[in-house]
Protein backbone atom coordinates (compact mmCIF):
# COMPACT_ATOMS: atom_id res chain seq x y z
CA UNK A 1 0.00 0.00 0.00
CA UNK A 2 1.31 3.50 -1.05
CA UNK A 3 0.33 4.85 2.31
CA UNK A 4 0.00 4.20 6.13
CA UNK A 5 -3.58 4.24 6.37
CA UNK A 6 -4.64 0.70 7.77
CA UNK A 7 -6.21 -1.58 5.01
CA UNK A 8 -10.13 -1.98 5.32
CA UNK A 9 -11.82 -5.20 6.21
CA UNK A 10 -15.59 -5.13 5.81
CA UNK A 11 -17.13 -7.81 8.40
CA UNK A 12 -20.84 -8.97 7.44
CA UNK A 13 -21.99 -11.20 9.89
CA UNK A 14 -26.17 -11.01 11.59
CA UNK A 15 -24.71 -11.74 15.38
CA UNK A 16 -23.54 -8.94 17.04
CA UNK A 17 -21.21 -10.91 19.18
CA UNK A 18 -19.41 -11.95 16.44
CA UNK A 19 -19.28 -8.02 14.85
CA UNK A 20 -18.15 -7.30 18.53
CA UNK A 21 -15.50 -10.07 18.23
CA UNK A 22 -14.44 -9.58 14.73
CA UNK A 23 -13.69 -5.80 15.81
CA UNK A 24 -12.00 -6.37 18.75
CA UNK A 25 -9.13 -9.09 17.25
CA UNK A 26 -8.59 -7.25 13.61
CA UNK A 27 -8.95 -3.41 14.99
CA UNK A 28 -4.77 -3.19 15.49
CA UNK A 29 -4.43 -4.31 12.12
CA UNK A 30 -7.08 -3.25 9.88
CA UNK A 31 -9.60 -0.49 9.79
CA UNK A 32 -13.01 -2.77 10.85
CA UNK A 33 -16.23 -1.98 9.22
CA UNK A 34 -19.14 -4.00 10.20
CA UNK A 35 -22.52 -4.79 9.09
CA UNK A 36 -25.68 -6.77 9.65
CA UNK A 37 -26.70 -8.43 6.46
CA UNK A 38 -26.12 -9.05 2.66
CA UNK A 39 -27.29 -6.20 1.44
CA UNK A 40 -25.82 -3.79 3.65
CA UNK A 41 -22.44 -5.49 2.50
CA UNK A 42 -23.44 -4.83 -1.03
CA UNK A 43 -24.51 -1.22 -0.84
CA UNK A 44 -21.04 -0.38 1.02
CA UNK A 45 -18.95 -2.12 -1.49
CA UNK A 46 -20.67 -0.53 -3.85
CA UNK A 47 -19.35 3.02 -2.78
CA UNK A 48 -15.78 1.48 -1.32
CA UNK A 49 -14.23 -1.05 -1.90
CA UNK A 50 -12.35 -3.07 1.12
CA UNK A 51 -9.20 -4.40 1.16
CA UNK A 52 -10.54 -7.85 2.29
CA UNK A 53 -14.11 -9.48 3.46
CA UNK A 54 -14.92 -11.66 6.72
CA UNK A 55 -18.56 -12.83 5.94
CA UNK A 56 -20.69 -15.12 7.70
CA UNK A 57 -21.74 -17.95 5.17
CA UNK A 58 -25.96 -18.45 6.66
CA UNK A 59 -27.65 -14.87 6.78
CA UNK A 60 -31.43 -14.33 6.56
CA UNK A 61 -32.36 -12.23 3.68
CA UNK A 62 -29.17 -13.90 1.82
CA UNK A 63 -26.66 -16.25 2.08
CA UNK A 64 -22.93 -15.77 2.65
CA UNK A 65 -22.69 -17.31 -1.16
CA UNK A 66 -25.72 -15.18 -3.00
CA UNK A 67 -23.76 -12.32 -1.51
CA UNK A 68 -20.44 -13.46 -2.98
CA UNK A 69 -21.63 -14.58 -6.22
CA UNK A 70 -23.07 -10.45 -6.73
CA UNK A 71 -19.62 -9.37 -5.67
CA UNK A 72 -18.10 -11.34 -8.25
CA UNK A 73 -19.91 -10.18 -10.92
CA UNK A 74 -18.76 -6.22 -9.89
CA UNK A 75 -15.88 -5.57 -11.56
CA UNK A 76 -14.14 -3.34 -9.25
CA UNK A 77 -14.85 -5.56 -6.56
CA UNK A 78 -14.49 -8.57 -7.90
CA UNK A 79 -11.05 -9.77 -6.76
CA UNK A 80 -11.70 -8.58 -3.25
CA UNK A 81 -10.30 -11.49 -1.29
CA UNK A 82 -13.36 -12.95 0.53
CA UNK A 83 -12.83 -15.13 3.72
CA UNK A 84 -16.26 -17.09 4.84
CA UNK A 85 -16.73 -17.94 8.60
CA UNK A 86 -19.30 -20.65 8.93
CA UNK A 87 -20.64 -23.14 11.92
CA UNK A 88 -20.97 -25.85 9.24
CA UNK A 89 -18.92 -28.84 9.95
CA UNK A 90 -19.43 -29.66 6.24
CA UNK A 91 -16.48 -30.43 3.79
CA UNK A 92 -18.66 -30.22 0.94
CA UNK A 93 -19.58 -26.46 1.82
CA UNK A 94 -15.78 -25.67 2.38
CA UNK A 95 -15.29 -27.43 -1.03
CA UNK A 96 -18.02 -25.36 -2.99
CA UNK A 97 -16.67 -22.53 -1.18
CA UNK A 98 -13.10 -22.75 -2.78
CA UNK A 99 -14.48 -23.91 -5.77
CA UNK A 100 -16.28 -20.10 -6.10
CA UNK A 101 -13.57 -18.74 -5.38
CA UNK A 102 -12.82 -17.86 -1.16
CA UNK A 103 -10.05 -17.63 -0.61
CA UNK A 104 -10.34 -18.97 3.38
CA UNK A 105 -12.71 -20.72 5.04
CA UNK A 106 -13.20 -20.39 9.28
CA UNK A 107 -15.49 -22.60 11.21
CA UNK A 108 -16.95 -21.18 14.17
CA UNK A 109 -16.42 -21.01 16.86
CA UNK A 110 -13.35 -19.10 16.03
CA UNK A 111 -9.88 -18.75 18.25
CA UNK A 112 -9.39 -15.06 17.82
CA UNK A 113 -5.79 -15.03 17.75
CA UNK A 114 -5.71 -18.26 15.05
CA UNK A 115 -8.80 -15.83 12.92
CA UNK A 116 -6.26 -13.20 12.83
CA UNK A 117 -3.30 -14.96 11.77
CA UNK A 118 -5.54 -16.54 8.85
CA UNK A 119 -6.52 -12.96 7.77
CA UNK A 120 -3.18 -11.41 8.23
CA UNK A 121 -2.16 -14.28 6.06
CA UNK A 122 -4.60 -13.63 3.52
CA UNK A 123 -3.93 -10.05 3.64
CA UNK A 124 -0.22 -10.99 3.01
CA UNK A 125 -0.60 -12.63 0.14
CA UNK A 126 -3.10 -10.28 -1.49
CA UNK A 127 -0.35 -7.95 -1.50
CA UNK A 128 1.69 -10.13 -2.90
CA UNK A 129 -0.09 -10.94 -5.91
CA UNK A 130 -0.30 -7.27 -6.25
CA UNK A 131 3.08 -6.49 -6.08
CA UNK A 132 3.84 -9.24 -8.70
CA UNK A 133 0.63 -8.14 -10.99
CA UNK A 134 2.03 -4.64 -11.00
CA UNK A 135 5.80 -5.91 -11.78
CA UNK A 136 4.93 -8.16 -14.10
CA UNK A 137 2.94 -5.13 -15.92
CA UNK A 138 5.85 -2.60 -15.62
CA UNK A 139 8.63 -4.29 -16.88
CA UNK A 140 6.53 -5.79 -19.54
CA UNK A 141 4.59 -3.40 -21.07
CA UNK A 142 7.75 -2.48 -23.09
CA UNK A 143 8.88 -5.75 -24.52
CA UNK A 144 5.52 -6.93 -25.92
CA UNK A 145 7.08 -7.09 -29.59
CA UNK A 146 10.27 -9.53 -27.97
CA UNK A 147 9.46 -13.20 -27.01
CA UNK A 148 12.49 -14.10 -25.80
CA UNK A 149 12.85 -10.90 -23.40
CA UNK A 150 10.06 -11.46 -22.28
CA UNK A 151 10.50 -14.91 -21.41
CA UNK A 152 13.82 -14.46 -19.74
CA UNK A 153 11.90 -11.69 -17.54
CA UNK A 154 9.49 -14.20 -16.74
CA UNK A 155 11.98 -17.15 -15.65
CA UNK A 156 14.27 -14.50 -13.69
CA UNK A 157 10.79 -13.48 -11.65
CA UNK A 158 9.37 -17.27 -11.02
CA UNK A 159 13.33 -17.82 -9.98
CA UNK A 160 13.25 -15.39 -7.46
CA UNK A 161 9.60 -16.22 -5.98
CA UNK A 162 10.64 -20.11 -6.14
CA UNK A 163 13.79 -18.89 -3.42
CA UNK A 164 11.44 -16.85 -1.43
CA UNK A 165 9.04 -19.85 -0.50
CA UNK A 166 11.93 -22.16 -0.41
CA UNK A 167 13.92 -20.32 2.35
CA UNK A 168 11.11 -20.59 4.59
CA UNK A 169 12.01 -24.21 5.11
CA UNK A 170 14.59 -24.14 7.46
CA UNK A 171 15.52 -28.23 6.73
CA UNK A 172 14.48 -28.48 2.73
CA UNK A 173 16.16 -25.66 0.96
CA UNK A 174 16.41 -26.10 -2.58
CA UNK A 175 12.69 -28.37 -2.57
CA UNK A 176 11.18 -26.45 -5.37
CA UNK A 177 14.24 -26.28 -7.50
CA UNK A 178 14.90 -29.95 -7.18
CA UNK A 179 11.04 -30.65 -7.89
CA UNK A 180 11.01 -28.58 -11.11
CA UNK A 181 14.38 -30.60 -12.11
CA UNK A 182 13.05 -33.86 -11.70
CA UNK A 183 9.83 -32.89 -12.95
CA UNK A 184 11.32 -31.23 -16.27
CA UNK A 185 13.53 -34.58 -16.89
CA UNK A 186 10.01 -37.13 -15.94
CA UNK A 187 8.30 -34.99 -18.64
CA UNK A 188 11.33 -35.14 -21.22
CA UNK A 189 10.68 -38.84 -20.60
CA UNK A 190 7.08 -39.08 -21.61
CA UNK A 191 8.19 -37.26 -24.68
CA UNK A 192 6.88 -34.08 -24.17
CA UNK A 193 8.07 -31.15 -26.15
CA UNK A 194 10.61 -28.93 -25.11
CA UNK A 195 8.40 -25.96 -24.62
CA UNK A 196 6.10 -28.67 -22.05
CA UNK A 197 9.26 -29.55 -20.33
CA UNK A 198 9.91 -26.00 -19.62
CA UNK A 199 6.56 -25.28 -18.50
CA UNK A 200 6.48 -27.89 -16.67
CA UNK A 201 9.99 -26.56 -14.91
CA UNK A 202 8.51 -23.40 -14.21
CA UNK A 203 5.41 -24.78 -12.71
CA UNK A 204 6.99 -27.32 -10.30
CA UNK A 205 9.58 -24.02 -9.39
CA UNK A 206 6.05 -22.64 -7.95
CA UNK A 207 3.95 -25.50 -6.71
CA UNK A 208 4.06 -24.36 -3.41
CA UNK A 209 4.11 -20.60 -3.90
CA UNK A 210 0.58 -20.89 -1.32
CA UNK A 211 3.15 -21.63 1.68
CA UNK A 212 4.95 -18.32 1.61
CA UNK A 213 1.42 -17.15 3.98
CA UNK A 214 1.76 -19.67 6.48
CA UNK A 215 3.89 -19.23 10.13
CA UNK A 216 7.70 -20.43 9.40
CA UNK A 217 6.85 -21.74 12.92
CA UNK A 218 4.36 -24.40 11.22
CA UNK A 219 6.54 -24.92 8.28
CA UNK A 220 9.30 -25.78 10.38
CA UNK A 221 7.25 -27.52 13.61
CA UNK A 222 8.81 -30.71 14.63
CA UNK A 223 6.26 -32.47 16.13
CA UNK A 224 2.91 -33.22 15.32
CA UNK A 225 0.61 -30.63 13.89
CA UNK A 226 -2.71 -29.88 15.16
CA UNK A 227 -5.61 -30.00 13.19
CA UNK A 228 -5.69 -25.85 12.49
CA UNK A 229 -2.19 -26.25 11.56
CA UNK A 230 -2.95 -28.80 9.33
CA UNK A 231 -5.48 -27.00 7.86
CA UNK A 232 -3.49 -24.40 7.09
CA UNK A 233 -0.89 -26.14 5.41
CA UNK A 234 -3.72 -28.39 3.12
CA UNK A 235 -4.61 -24.78 2.02
CA UNK A 236 -1.80 -23.57 0.56
CA UNK A 237 -2.20 -25.17 -3.01
CA UNK A 238 -5.77 -22.70 -3.49
CA UNK A 239 -3.95 -19.54 -1.96
CA UNK A 240 -1.07 -20.64 -3.91
CA UNK A 241 -3.44 -21.34 -7.29
CA UNK A 242 -5.48 -18.12 -7.00
CA UNK A 243 -2.55 -15.54 -6.99
CA UNK A 244 -0.82 -17.44 -9.77
CA UNK A 245 -4.31 -17.35 -12.02
CA UNK A 246 -3.83 -13.30 -12.19
CA UNK A 247 -0.45 -13.86 -13.92
CA UNK A 248 -2.23 -13.86 -17.70
CA UNK A 249 1.44 -13.18 -19.18
CA UNK A 250 2.28 -16.54 -18.02
CA UNK A 251 -0.92 -18.88 -18.52
CA UNK A 252 -0.80 -22.64 -17.22
CA UNK A 253 1.43 -21.57 -14.13
CA UNK A 254 -1.00 -22.42 -11.56
CA UNK A 255 -1.64 -25.99 -12.59
CA UNK A 256 0.98 -27.50 -10.43
CA UNK A 257 0.57 -25.16 -7.52
CA UNK A 258 -3.54 -26.20 -7.21
CA UNK A 259 -3.60 -29.95 -7.74
CA UNK A 260 0.02 -31.28 -7.33
CA UNK A 261 -1.71 -32.95 -3.91
CA UNK A 262 -4.44 -34.77 -5.53
CA UNK A 263 -4.48 -38.64 -5.67
CA UNK A 264 -4.53 -40.98 -8.43
CA UNK A 265 -7.65 -42.80 -6.68
CA UNK A 266 -9.39 -39.50 -6.04
CA UNK A 267 -8.12 -39.12 -2.44
CA UNK A 268 -6.43 -36.12 -2.73
CA UNK A 269 -7.08 -32.30 -1.75
CA UNK A 270 -8.14 -29.65 -2.70
CA UNK A 271 -10.67 -30.97 -5.02
CA UNK A 272 -10.28 -34.66 -5.21
CA UNK A 273 -9.97 -35.03 -8.69
CA UNK A 274 -8.90 -38.61 -9.63
CA UNK A 275 -7.03 -39.94 -13.06
CA UNK A 276 -6.47 -38.06 -16.49
CA UNK A 277 -9.45 -35.58 -14.73
CA UNK A 278 -5.83 -34.27 -13.05
CA UNK A 279 -3.53 -32.19 -15.25
CA UNK A 280 -0.52 -33.91 -16.19
CA UNK A 281 1.92 -31.32 -15.26
CA UNK A 282 0.18 -31.71 -11.78
CA UNK A 283 0.78 -35.58 -12.02
CA UNK A 284 4.04 -35.20 -12.52
CA UNK A 285 5.07 -32.69 -10.41
CA UNK A 286 2.60 -34.68 -7.99
CA UNK A 287 5.37 -37.59 -8.13
CA UNK A 288 8.45 -35.44 -8.32
CA UNK A 289 7.34 -33.53 -4.99
CA UNK A 290 7.16 -36.89 -3.22
CA UNK A 291 10.12 -38.31 -4.01
CA UNK A 292 11.57 -35.00 -2.68
CA UNK A 293 10.52 -35.12 0.18
CA UNK A 294 11.20 -38.01 1.30
CA UNK A 295 14.75 -37.49 -0.12
CA UNK A 296 15.59 -34.86 1.41
CA UNK A 297 15.78 -33.85 5.80
CA UNK A 298 12.43 -32.77 7.30
CA UNK A 299 12.08 -31.34 10.31
CA UNK A 300 10.95 -34.75 11.79
CA UNK A 301 13.71 -36.53 10.27
CA UNK A 302 16.69 -37.21 7.81
CA UNK A 303 16.84 -38.29 4.43
CA UNK A 304 15.37 -41.55 3.92
CA UNK A 305 17.40 -44.51 2.60
CA UNK A 306 16.63 -45.02 -0.99
CA UNK A 307 15.07 -48.10 -1.03
CA UNK A 308 12.75 -47.02 1.25
CA UNK A 309 12.21 -43.96 -0.77
CA UNK A 310 12.03 -46.51 -4.03
CA UNK A 311 9.55 -48.67 -2.26
CA UNK A 312 6.86 -45.75 -1.62
CA UNK A 313 7.07 -44.66 -5.00
CA UNK A 314 5.78 -48.33 -6.18
CA UNK A 315 3.64 -48.79 -3.42
CA UNK A 316 1.69 -45.71 -4.71
CA UNK A 317 1.90 -46.57 -8.18
CA UNK A 318 -2.09 -46.55 -9.63
CA UNK A 319 -3.16 -45.06 -6.11
CA UNK A 320 -1.44 -42.15 -5.40
CA UNK A 321 0.64 -42.07 -8.26
CA UNK A 322 -0.35 -42.29 -11.74
CA UNK A 323 1.30 -45.71 -12.89
CA UNK A 324 2.82 -44.30 -16.05
CA UNK A 325 4.86 -41.27 -14.20
CA UNK A 326 5.42 -43.34 -11.44
CA UNK A 327 7.27 -45.79 -13.34
CA UNK A 328 9.76 -42.79 -14.64
CA UNK A 329 10.31 -42.18 -11.26
CA UNK A 330 10.88 -46.23 -10.58
CA UNK A 331 13.52 -45.83 -14.03
CA UNK A 332 15.24 -42.94 -12.74
CA UNK A 333 15.94 -43.76 -9.00
CA UNK A 334 17.04 -47.12 -10.43
CA UNK A 335 19.37 -45.41 -12.95
CA UNK A 336 20.72 -43.04 -9.82
CA UNK A 337 23.18 -46.14 -8.67
CA UNK A 338 24.82 -43.60 -6.20
CA UNK A 339 21.87 -41.62 -4.60
CA UNK A 340 22.86 -38.31 -6.16
CA UNK A 341 19.23 -37.12 -6.85
CA UNK A 342 18.20 -36.17 -3.49
CA UNK A 343 18.75 -32.95 -1.00
CA UNK A 344 22.58 -32.86 -0.45
CA UNK A 345 24.32 -31.70 2.95
CA UNK A 346 25.63 -28.31 1.76
CA UNK A 347 21.64 -27.28 0.02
Amino acid sequence: MSDNRKPLLLAVDDESTNRILVKNFLSNDFDVICVETGVAALNFVAHRIPDIILMDYRMPEMTGKEVFLKIKEMKEVASVPVIFLTAEDDRETEKELFQLGAMDFISKPFVPEIARERVLRIQKLKQLQNGLEAEVEEKTKDLKTSGEKLERLSKQMVLALAGTVDAKDTYTRGHSFRVAKYSKEIAKRLGKTEEEQNDIYMSGLLHDLGKIGIPDTIINKPTKLTDEEYELIQNHPVVGSKILEEITEMPGLYIGARWHHERYDGKGYPDGLQGDDIPMTARIIGVADSYDTMSSNRSYRKVLPQAVVRKEILDGKGSQFDPVVADVMLQMIDEDVNYDMRQKDED
